[in-house]
């Protein structure tokens, strides 16, 4: 029974947004509500030394953006919260893919003046396919923005989910006072604090005390606009949102650490614990005695002393222990960790079990390959984890002879991490970096350079896609590669792929040959 509640208090989130709408700030104050961390950090300030916690790689601070999914995991009122902080670049949206494969349900950050953006959308729909619950956070109210209504209306629409306000502002921008709890009738009057967490009251919405508290002129909007949603939403209903048909909605501030702890406190009550898994052979249930779990994401150089990389594991099923061998089933082998990490963005601590819904680090030493199965000895296959097709290509050439072992094993270990794909020119055995967006070859040159001490530099070349090949006629497999030999390059894994130079050509050798099968996703 024990072993039951551990997994049920369990919560597993990522966090996704378009960039700059505030999702690593959020990501921060909810350690700070959890006590995970005692000061926040700025993503963006010259002036505090001080970067944010989930941004801790050199590019990151630099930049002020997040370039890779981090993992926080910290305690709060009973529940062990697992956030997953993403990055909202588009050119590292891939990553993102992955770990939404990796949670339960998501936070979605949206900010209030510009509304839904290109990449929220983007990512909406990968939730919207697997059905994952979402909130909404409104963030920024502290400067003037949209009209509440206008942007509920906006979320409905460019979001394709049905929407329910649990929290709703008090003016916005200069004027912002608060935010009145729906979901536990409780007022939060606004004070500007980066560091503090403000004080909420219980309030009855009819009482002479609100007009005290907020001025009668918007005290009057405040019951008018409550007026207005009861009329126009439904009430709340929990199993909407774990339908995945409802989007809960909050408003706040996450730099001014407001509206977090309303957002927080209704999350561990309504978020799902841990969900059951779709494997190839059957669904995991995460009650299931036994062990299961895959690798969502591997991250080289989390300690740039050890060079070593770590393969981060989502527990499915069961409870993980440390020194116990677990089957690796594309290796076909048992394998045993003794020094499993749980993680507070770059520090890790070493862990003696893990439950279903955990995420869990493991030391690799080349073992693992994104979408690998651990099990405690069953035969399994999680799916669902592919690499994308490339759409930018550039071959990579050693700047310094010296360093060649360094470039290849800075290579080897940043394209096991799955952000870009190495492909071997079959005519000329020349490298192409094939990558989702181009800010990506500047993060893989800026990585190899610091972490590896190995420079790099790009040469142009003009691809318009790579693609995966196979087919059940192996003669007629050889003679396409013989007839589009200059055409041709293995991946990492090396299996075959072609380099389409332009779409025509794509088109022509799909018609020409009907037996052959092109894939532009990796897993297949």
């Amino acid at each position: 029974m024990a072993y039951e509640q551990e997994i049920n208090r369990r919560r597993t989130f990522a966090i996704i947004s378009h960039p700059d709408a505030g999702k690593t700030t959020l990501t921060e104050k909810l350690l700070l509500y959890g006590g995970a961390i005692h000061v926040a950090g700025a993503v963006k300030s010259n002036k505090i030394k001080k970067t944010a916690t989930s941004d801790w790689m050199e590019i990151e601070k630099q930049r002020g953006i997040s370039v890779a999914t981090s993992v926080m995991g910290f305690e709060y009122r009973g529940y062990k919260i697992n956030i997953l902080d993403t990055p909202g670049h588009q050119d590292f949206a891939e990553d993102t893919f992955r770990t939404l494969t990796a949670v339960d349900s998501v936070i979605i950050v949206v900010d209030a003046a510009k509304g839904v953006e290109a990449q929220t959308r983007k990512l909406m729909q990968v939730c919207t396919m697997r059905k994952t619950p979402v909130m909404i956070f409104v963030n920024k109210m502290d400067r003037e923005g949209k009209d509440p209504f206008d942007l509920l209306d906006e979320l409905e629409a460019e979001l394709g989910i049905g929407v329910r306000p649990l929290s709703w502002p008090i003016n916005m921008g200069m004027k912002f006072k608060g935010v009145y709890n729906i979901y536990q009738e409780k007022l939060n009057l606004y004070t500007p604090n980066k560091q503090k967490v403000s004080e909420t009251v219980a309030v009855d919405i009819d009482s002479a005390e609100l007009d005290t508290m907020v001025g009668e002129e918007d005290a009057a909007k405040l019951r008018q606009d409550l007026e207005l949603i009861d009329g126009v939403y439904d009430p709340f209903d929990v199993n909407d949102y774990l339908a995945a048909d409802i989007a809960p909605v909050f408003f706040g501030s996450a730099l001014n650490t407001f509206g977090v702890r309303e957002l927080l406190d209704c999350f561990v009550e309504i978020a799902p614990a841990p969900l059951p898994v779709e494997a190839e052979e059957r669904r995991v249930v995460p009650t299931e005695e036994a062990f299961t779990g895959f690798v969502f994401k591997i991250h080289a150089n989390m300690d740039p002393n050890h060079r070593s990389c770590i393969a981060f594991v989502k527990v499915c099923s069961g409870r993980f222990e440390r020194n116990v061998n677990y089957k690796h089933i594309r290796l076909g082998k048992m394998l045993k960790f003794s020094a499993p990490t749980a993680f507070m963005a770059q520090k890790k601590e070493t862990v003696d079990e893990a439950y279903a819904g955990d995420i869990v680090g493991l030391p690799d030493t080349g073992n693992f390959k994104i979408g690998d199965t651990l099990t405690s000895g069953e035969e399994l296959h999680f799916k669902g984890l592919p690499s994308f097709s490339p759409e930018m290509f550039k071959y990579i050439e050693n700047a310094d002879p010296m360093k060649t072992k360094q470039l290849q094993k800075g290579l080897d270990q940043l394209m096991g991490e799955g952000v870009a794909q190495l492909f071997t020119h079959s005519n000329n055995n020349r490298r192409i970096v094939g990558t989702v967006g181009q800010l990506q070859f500047e993060v893989i040159e800026y990585r190899l350079l610091h972490e590896y001490g190995a420079q790099c530099r790009w040469e142009p070349v003009s691809l318009y896609k790579a693609c995966w090949i196979e087919s059940d006629d192996a003669e007629e497999l050889e003679n396409f590669k013989r007839r589009k030999f200059q055409y041709m390059a293995t991946d990492k894994d090396g299996r075959d792929v072609f380099l389409a130079e332009s779409g025509y050509l794509l088109q022509m050798a799909q018609a020409d040959f009907p037996k052959i099968r092109f894939h532009f996703t990796s897993e297949f």
